[in-house]
């Protein structure tokens, strides 16, 4: 899994989990996976990397069982969930929108709720949300959810009420920063999209490259 819920009863992994997300193309997936990727995502929400389930099953359709697949979604109907979860054999549901924890409930997948961090609040916020992991992100731009390439406060998130574990963080990293969120946070996984790119849903195998290593590199120096 990229991230270890509770229900695992399994130690904290031994390194920092990738999610390379915005996929378009399959031949992107392909190099993700090649270079390190632990997951990839694609995204459903509106966004320059939208992409429909017939498309977001092309994309996925070669990405190994080893290297976990997570659609993006934003306040959208539990019916296209539901279809893209078994068209796309997604092992994730990341929900970046304010789905009700009713909704989360009835999915028949592992969730991943995304929190858009402007203060403590809005984590304390969803302190009791029935997900099995948390993705702390940049509050949105012109309604855009993710992607837009801008940062939080990280000292926003030093006080969370779950297990690092169960943490992704994302939010304009790219290999120049992540490291230091990593060594900042301490996260379970790390998620980037616009920073591994050479335009909205173009992956640039180099970046993806640079990225995971900044990270195997974080990861050596905590241990």
């Amino acid at each position: 899994m990229i991230v270890h819920s509770e229900r695992d009863g399994v130690a904290p992994p031994s390194k920092t989990r990738v999610k390379i997300c915005g996929l378009t193309r399959p031949e992107d997936a392909a190099s993700a996976v090649e270079l390190g990727a632990d997951a990839v995502g694609v995204v459903f929400a509106a966004s320059p990397r939208q992409v429909e389930v017939a498309q977001a099953v092309r994309v996925l359709e070669n990405v190994p069982s080893y290297v976990q697949r997570v659609g993006v979604f934003a306040d959208q109907p539990a019916e296209l969930i539901r279809e893209a979860v078994q068209m796309c054999r997604l092992d994730w549901v990341q929900l970046s929108g304010d789905e009700s924890p009713e909704l989360a409930s009835s999915i028949d997948a592992p969730i991943m709720k995304a929190i858009h961090v402007r203060d403590a609040g809005d984590v304390e916020m969803r302190r009791g949300y029935p997900a099995d992991a948390f993705l702390l992100d940049a509050p949105p731009i012109d309604g855009q959810m993710g992607g837009t390439g801008s940062a939080f406060d990280w000292s926003k998130a030093e006080d969370l009420p779950w297990p690092l574990r169960q943490v992704v963080v994302a939010g304009g990293l790219d290999a120049g920063n992540v490291g230091l969120a990593i060594e900042r946070l301490r996260p379970g996984g790390v998620d980037v999209s616009s920073g591994v790119e050479s335009s909205p849903g173009v992956k640039d195998a180099e970046k993806i490259e640079a990225f995971v290593l900044a990270v195997r590199e974080a990861d050596r120096r905590l241990r």
